[in-house]
This record gives structure tokens, sequence and C-alpha cells, in this order.
């Protein structure tokens, strides 16, 4: 038997892998939440009454998987998007270990306030179970309306409840961050002066990502040159899995360059699909000395576990523990971004 909102949230899990089904992940869990302080009894007189969708998010869809489940039987939309979904590997271990070791956060994440599945709570308690000190809640910025991309005032509220959750979870610490959008003219996706209140700012490039090389790398550079920037987050834009995506063009050497002149990180993005950059411009992060972020850029709280990818890849790379800026204490991370003199 599995219970109707443990089903419900499988669901939503199984979803998670599967790209572009962000709306349908967030309708299962919403559903979930609907249901949850509800006794077996009560729904099920619901159910028998033909009024489970008088329940607020309950459509014929998560009704019929809430029927099934009261009925002790797995229900038939479970058992076929775990079918569907890519199956989870286990992240590897092997050179992966040391760096882990080391790693005290994550500095790219997302909850549900933007396009992630879970809420700021469930992602931090995440955290803590896998031994962080801290993570940087880096939602998205307004203009990727298709992630729910946050307004200044959405933004301005997110940190009022971040400072609440940080009272109730200290010493374990939630950073105010973003991930801004670069707009094509390299200019940031939210105003500066809130830009400046966060703790982390990752900047990445999310539309017109086959822009020529040259203003490519205009735009990246611009962003690298902000103030208000900490971190490059998944520099070519690649995706590896399915039909992929292929690199973005930009001149890797000027970018790499000026985030070492302006004492910038460039992300170690760990997601699976992701697994960017790749190695050869992982080789020139080393020859240049730069700082990185290993990264989960998790939408769930089990993502955050995939940044061992990232600590394999590093490790792999050659990249100093030292250079990489999650592996420091949260006092020296924050006295780190306050210095690019945007932040703090």
């Amino acid at each position: 038997m599995v219970e109707p909102a443990d089903a419900l949230e499988r669901i939503a899990d199984a979803l998670q892998r599967v790209r572009n089904a962000r709306p349908k992940v967030a309708a299962f869990r919403r559903a979930a939440d609907t249901i949850r302080p509800l006794t077996h009894t009560e729904l099920a007189d619901l159910a028998a009454r033909g009024r489970l969708t008088d329940l607020p998010g309950i459509g014929r869809s998560t009704a019929a998987v809430i029927e099934q489940a009261l009925r002790g039987e797995t229900p038939e939309y479970l058992t076929r998007v775990e079918g569907d979904a890519p199956a989870e590997t286990q992240p590897p271990t092997e050179l992966a270990g040391p760096v882990r070791a080391a790693l005290r956060g994550d500095l790219h994440l997302h909850s549900d306030w933007s396009d992630g599945g879970h809420t700021i709570e469930a992602m931090a308690g995440a955290g803590v179970a896998l031994g962080h000190q801290y993570l940087a809640l880096t939602d998205h910025s307004r203009s990727l309306h298709i992630a729910k991309g946050l307004s200044a005032d959405r933004l301005r509220d997110q940190l009022g409840v971040v400072d609440a959750l940080n009272a109730e979870l200290a010493p374990f610490r939630i950073l105010t961050g973003i991930e801004v959008d670069i707009l094509p003219d390299g200019t940031l996706d939210q105003d500066e002066e809130l830009l400046a209140a966060l703790d982390v700012v990752v900047a990445s490039v999310h539309t017109k990502l086959r822009m020529d090389r040259d203003p490519m790398t205009d735009r990246m550079v611009r962003a690298l040159e902000s103030p208000h920037v900490d971190v490059l987050g998944h520099c070519t834009g690649r995706l590896v899995v399915g039909q992929g995506r292929p690199e973005s063009s930009f001149d890797p050497e000027r970018v790499f360059d000026t985030a070492v002149a302006f004492d910038k990180a460039i992300e170690i993005n760990a997601r699976p699909e992701r697994l960017d950059p790749p190695s050869r411009l992982l080789a020139q992060l080393v020859d240049r000395e730069a700082k990185v972020a290993i990264d989960s850029d998790a939408h769930a709280t089990w993502q955050l576990a995939w940044q061992d990818y990232g600590c394999h890849r590093a490790a792999a790379a050659g990249i100093p523990v030292e250079r990489i800026v999650n592996t420091w204490t949260v006092d020296t991370l924050l006295d780190w971004t306050a210095a690019h003199a945007g932040n703090g």
C-alpha cells in the first residue's frame, strides 16, 4: 500500500526528473499538501461521494491517484511515471570523497518560490542532513517567466522568510541570494539595490544561447565586471542528455581571465544533464588559477546530492580544494562576496 499523499509526492519526484514537467510537478505537490491534513476516513468519505475534486488543487488526475491509493492499489499514474523517469544513478565517489568532505555548503539551488519542487525549509533541512553548514537560496529572477522568476517585491518577501528560518535553524544558515539572468546586453535582471543586499549572486545566461561568439563573450564579461556578481553559473549552457543542447559560443580565455581579474568564481554545475563546464574548460580554470563553486543547481531536496558529480569532476581536473569557494567557512565566504563591493 502507498498512502495517497505519499503517492502524489512520489509522482512529483518522478516528474521532477523529466525536463519541462514543472507545472505538473507543482500540481501534484499542491495536491499532496491539500490532502495531508485529512484523515484516511475523511478522504474515503469524499471519494465515496465523488467530492474529491471539491478540494482546492485536486483535479481528475490527482483524484484518481487518491482513489486508487485509498483502495490499497498502486496508482496507475505512479507506476507509469516512475517507469518513464530516467533512472537515478549513484553519484561517483572514488575521486569525489576528499573534495566532498571539504565542502561546507552549496551556492546554487531553487525552491518552490520559483521552479523548484520543495519549500525553502525543506531544502534547508535536506542540506542539514547532508552535513552542510550553509546553503545559498538562488531562485530565478523576474525575466524567466517560465520558471516563476521573482519580482523585486517577491524577492523582498523571500528575504523576510529566510530571516525567520535562520532564527530557527541556527547555527545552520540559509544565505540570501538569486540566480540572476544575464540579459542579452550583459546587464542583470534585478534591481541593483536588491542585488547589493544579497549574500550571494549567481549570474547565468538562460536566453539567446545561440548568440554569436563576440557578443556572447561581451555579455558574460560585462556580467562578471558587475560588483554584484559572485559566481558565473553553467557557463556553456550545454545539455548532455537526450537530444541535448550544444554549448554556447564564447571566448573562454577572456571570460575566465575576467573572472580572475575581478576575483569571481566559475561554477562547476553538477546537474547530470549539464556537467558544465566541460573537461577541457575545467583544465583552463586550473591553468588560470580561477576560483570555482561546486553547485548542485538542485530543484528538489534529493538533487542536493548531485553535488558529488561536481566534486568528482573537480578532483579529476586537479582543482585545489582551497580554490573551491564553498569549502570556506561562511564568514570567509561572505567576506569574499562583500569584497566585490556589491554584496554585504
